[in-house]
């Protein structure tokens, strides 16, 4: 998360809730986000209770209370992340700003739009700030290597899922001549759909066909699904090898202050914030 700044002196009550809410180091910042994390998880789980036409008809009154209570709790913690930084609009349209916000309004939208409160599930996003709390930024090397590998093998994995995209189309359209509705192939796109469903190995079987080419083309893309299924483990696999050795560590150097990512293993300072760099 970008640094937004306290709204206050050193020293202040701003300063010292912006230290404890958008803080990295051990101690307060770490118990309040631990807390949180509680506290969304309990939520998430009281509102998948709700969703249990047993369970609400017996304790519905008791998890809707408990659902208010969690959605006043965020409103006040919302509010008091809007009151300590100083840049209140920069951390309003940030990332988590956005989630926050969201976390808290469909309970209020559920007054008057009934069902609405099964939305606040998007509050479950909020524990993406455990790769703060625990220290886990370092694995967003790791993961920006594979996002490189993905990038870099774009063009060929458009290439694969087009080709796969005919290879269904043309198949569903076959089946769909060769079974006709009578075999549940009631038009070309519910053939395109039996061929995807055979062919990435998934069965559900509510579609099959009864006549003898129809059952040597089903076999046939079966045994090509299984084929098919390894060529984008390979094509990101090469372009993982092509990743220069290190590029993961160098990517790991990321600034406990502001969060930026350092890409120089040798940076000993932060070339945003000046802060120094964790070791690695």
């Amino acid at each position: 998360m970008p640094p937004f700044g306290s709204a206050g002196p050193p020293g202040s009550l701003q300063s010292r809730t912006y230290q404890v809410i958008f803080g990295h180091e051990e101690g307060a910042p770490q118990v309040f986000d631990g807390v949180l994390m509680v506290a969304i998880l309990g939520s998430v789980v009281a509102l998948m209770l709700d969703s249990v036409a047993g369970i609400r008809a017996r304790h519905g009154e008791l998890l809707r209370a408990i659902e208010w209570g969690f959605t006043l709790l965020f409103t006040a913690e919302y509010l008091m992340r809007l009151w300590c930084v100083k840049r209140k609009f920069a951390y309003a349209r940030s990332f988590f700003g956005i989630i926050d916000l969201l976390s808290v309004l469909p309970t209020y939208l559920s007054v008057l739009l009934p069902g609405g409160q099964f939305l606040v599930v998007i509050r479950i996003l909020r524990i993406l700030r455990v790769f703060r709390v625990f220290k886990l930024v370092r694995f967003l090397g790791e993961a920006n290597v594979l996002a490189t590998a993905l990038r870099n093998a774009r063009y060929k994995i458009s290439v694969f899922l087009v080709t796969v995209i005919c290879v269904v189309v043309v198949v569903g359209s076959v089946m769909f001549v060769v079974e006709g509705p009578q075999s549940g192939f009631t038009s070309i796109p519910r053939g395109v759909y039996w061929a995807i469903v055979t062919l990435t190995t998934v069965g559900y079987g509510d579609i099959a066909p009864i006549t003898s080419f129809g059952q040597a083309l089903a076999a046939f893309v079966m045994i090509l699904g299984y084929g098919i299924i390894a060529v984008p483990t390979g094509i990101v696999t090469a372009e993982l090898s092509r990743i220069p050795p290190g590029t993961a560590t160098a990517l790991t150097r990321t600034c406990t202050a502001c969060e930026k990512v350092e890409t120089d293993p040798d940076a000993r300072y932060c070339r945003y914030c000046g802060e120094p760099l964790p070791t690695v």
